[in-house]
């Protein structure tokens, strides 16, 4: 069932929720510049095993509203209060990939973690995207401000070239092709301000020290987009946490190990 919720007056968020009546709940919580369609495969998966699916859409992104602010950690993790809220939901696994990553956090600490019970970071964008004079382990800087300025001058090819560095293994070009997609269905100024959020947003560094339910960190050591040090350090900052290593995964590690990530996500959930 898919519908919208009001997260703030005249702005709508796109809801996708599958298998209502199941026994567990997880949110998922997606990366930039995509969608919930990127975890059509974790759906799949999950719902065979009686799992409660809730994905949604940011602002700007996918089917949700696409206004002019608001795309700033706090915003969108407000935006996820939202939604808990009016669907009174409790004792879930929020999961966050990349972007989705750092609003999980920003989410634990904002909102102390209202009706989470575990939490699932893949490729997670945190404590920083890029490199900072206090921490040397993200993407240089230029490279962010290069996909900021391809934004507003040639989005395709820039949706394509970072398309290109996404995943480890070579998969179809149909499914490179539905991936591109999910990138054109955002608005160009949602890619651009959530790309200067990365440069802008130090925060998480405090954030993430106020995670306190058990946390399971899925990371790929090829990946090109959130470097395999961030996992590292979300490691060490993070007490009640285990990293699982996926060694032929990039940062599209839901699909890469579709199989492998599949079964680590359930196990973790039903711990």
């Amino acid at each position: 069932m898919g519908y919208y919720i009001s997260v703030e007056s005249k702005i709508k968020v796109y809801v996708e929720d599958i298998n209502e009546n199941g026994n567990k709940t997880i949110i998922f919580l997606h990366g930039w510049p995509g969608s919930h369609e990127l975890f059509e495969y974790q759906y799949d998966y999950l719902i065979q095993k009686g799992i409660r699916c809730i994905a949604l859409d940011q602002r700007g992104f996918g089917k949700s509203d696409r206004p002019t602010c608001g795309y700033d950690y706090d915003t969108l993790s407000d935006d996820v209060k939202a939604v808990v809220d009016q669907l009174e939901l409790s004792n879930f696994t929020l999961l966050g990939h990349s972007t989705g990553g750092a609003i999980a956090i920003r989410y634990m600490a904002r909102h102390k973690g209202k009706g989470v019970d575990k939490l699932i970071l893949c490729g997670a964008a945190a404590p920083s995207l890029i490199k900072r004079s206090y921490f040397p382990y993200g993407l240089r800087r230029e490279a962010v401000e290069e996909i900021i300025k391809g934004t507003y001058n040639d989005r395709p090819k820039m949706l394509k070239d970072f398309g290109d560095t996404f995943f480890y293994k070579r998969h179809s070009k149909w499914f490179m092709e539905w991936f591109l997609q999910l990138g054109f269905q955002a608005a160009s100024w949602a890619t651009a301000e959530v790309a200067n959020t990365w440069l802008n947003e130090e925060k998480l560094f405090e954030d993430i020290k106020e995670i306190d339910v058990p946390t399971l960190i899925i990371h790929g050591i090829h990946d090109q987009v959130c470097l395999f040090s961030l996992a590292e350090a979300q490691k060490n900052l993070i007490n009640d946490s285990k990293l699982v290593k996926f060694k032929n995964s990039g940062h599209g590690v839901f699909y890469d190990e579709k199989d492998k990530f599949n079964e680590v996500m359930l196990s973790f959930i039903e711990e």
